[in-house]
């Protein structure tokens, strides 16, 4: 499947045809995707003599292929192609405007690095900024 994880799409097909939204989950087996705010479906439950009954409101799944993933750019619809990368991993590339569709995620080692080095900076700045009290004799 070619959409991931918190991708913008939009619905070409369907009730919902013409909405858009984020992928907030996705089931690869199935072919389906779960997007906020659309395919609402209602559902009644039964009242018991412990709680009362209710009508809950939450999205349902739709298949992959009814949704198109909109251009980061352009912000319109686009087909997905593959980019092999200098390291030798595969990047999403949208066909539109060839802009990469992957997040760029930062490993955990150059999260450390980076924490580091500021921790380091704030701690340069206030050693110069505390200046030696002078000592009245």
């Amino acid at each position: 499947m070619k959409i991931k994880l918190h991708d913008n799409v939009l619905v070409i097909a369907g009730k919902d045809k013409g909405k858009t939204g984020k992928v907030i989950k996705t089931y690869k087996k199935r072919n389906k995707v779960v997007i906020e705010k659309v395919n609402i479906i209602t559902k009644h439950i039964k009242k018991t003599p412990q709680r009362a009954g209710d009508k809950i409101k939450y999205e349902a799944p739709i298949d992959a292929s009814n949704v198109m993933i909109l251009d980061p750019k352009e912000n319109k619809p686009t087909r997905v192609g593959y980019k092999k990368l200098e390291n030798g991993k595969k990047e999403r590339v949208s066909k539109l405007t060839g802009e990469s569709l992957d997040q760029k995620s930062v490993s955990k080692k150059a999260k450390k690095a980076v924490k580091a080095e500021t921790d380091e900076k704030e701690t340069a700045k206030k050693a110069t900024k505390s200046k030696p009290k002078k000592i009245k004799a």
